[in-house]
C-alpha cells in the first residue's frame, strides 16, 4: 500500500517517462509534489525502489525505470502541470524532403535554434520536409534544429528537428520559441512569474533567465519533434 505522495510521485515518473523517454528531474519532482526540499523525493523514491515499484538504472545519472504500477492507478499531469507531450517520428539519416502525401504536409526549416546559450535568431528556408499531418493539427507550422542540450531531461536532444505552431502566447509550462529582446531566439519552459517571463532549461547544468514581459517574445510553440540518426 503507497501513501498518497508515494502514489502520487510514481506516477509522475510513469507519466513523464511516457511522454518524453527520460525520467523527472529531482527538482521537477519537487515542484510537482510542492515539497519544500529534494530531501524529501529521495525518501520517497527510496521508499519506492524498496517496495519494487521503481528501479535506479546504473551508470546514468538520476535515470528511473518503472517497474510496477500499483493496482488501479489512474494517469494524468499532476497538480495540473502542462507538460510537453510531443509525437516523436525516429529515422535513419538525416530526413530527406519527400512529395507531400494526402496524409502530410511540407514544413519549411528555418535553421537551427540553441537550447542552450540563446544564438541570433535565423528565419530562413533550409529546405522542406513532410510531416504526418496526425502531428500538426489546424495552424501555421515550421521546423527548426536543436543545437545544444539545454533541454535534454525533457526529451529534446542536440540535432533533433522539432515542429513548433506559429503562435505569439503560450501558457505557464509550454515549451516555446522564444526571441529574446529581438534578436536572440532559444527553446526553452515558459514560466510566467507575476510581471516577469522566465525561461527555464530542462538541464541542470543551466540557469533560468529571467525577462521583464517586453523582453521576450513568443514566436511559437513545441508540438512534436523528428530524432535523426546518423
Amino acid at each position: 500500500m503507497l501513501t498518497k505522495k508515494q502514489h502520487e510521485l510514481l506516477m509522475f515518473i510513469h507519466e513523464r517517462i511516457k511522454e518524453t523517454g527520460v525520467s523527472p528531474s529531482f527538482d521537477e519532482m519537487k515542484e510537482a509534489l510542492d515539497l519544500a526540499s529534494k530531501s524529501g523525493i529521495h525518501r520517497l523514491i527510496t521508499a519506492l525502489e524498496e517496495r519494487g515499484f521503481i528501479r535506479r538504472l546504473a551508470h546514468r545519472a538520476r535515470a528511473l525505470e518503472v517497474v510496477k504500477l500499483p493496482e488501479q492507478a489512474t494517469t494524468g499531469p499532476v497538480r495540473g502541470r502542462q507538460p510537453f507531450r510531443p509525437d516523436v517520428i525516429e529515422g535513419g539519416g538525416r530526413p530527406r524532403a519527400a512529395e507531400p502525401a494526402n496524409d502530410t504536409r511540407e514544413l519549411v526549416l528555418v535553421g537551427k535554434i540553441a537550447a542552450g546559450v540563446p544564438i541570433a535568431a535565423i528565419q530562413q528556408d533550409h529546405g522542406r520536409y513532410s510531416v504526418p499531418e496526425a502531428m500538426l493539427g489546424a495552424g501555421e507550422h515550421y521546423m527548426l534544429e536543436i543545437e545544444g542540450d539545454s533541454m535534454i531531461e525533457a526529451g529534446i536532444l542536440n540535432g533533433d528537428l522539432v515542429v513548433i505552431k506559429r503562435v505569439d502566447t503560450a501558457s505557464s509550462g509550454e515549451i516555446v520559441v522564444a526571441l529574446v529582446e529581438g534578436e536572440e531566439a532559444t527553446l526553452k519552459r515558459l514560466r510566467k512569474k507575476g510581471n516577469s517571463i522566465a525561461l527555464e532549461p530542462a538541464n541542470r547544468a543551466y540557469e533560468t533567465r529571467i525577462f521583464g514581459p517586453d523582453q521576450v517574445e513568443v514566436q511559437g510553440k513545441l508540438v512534436g519533434l523528428i530524432r535523426q540518426y546518423h
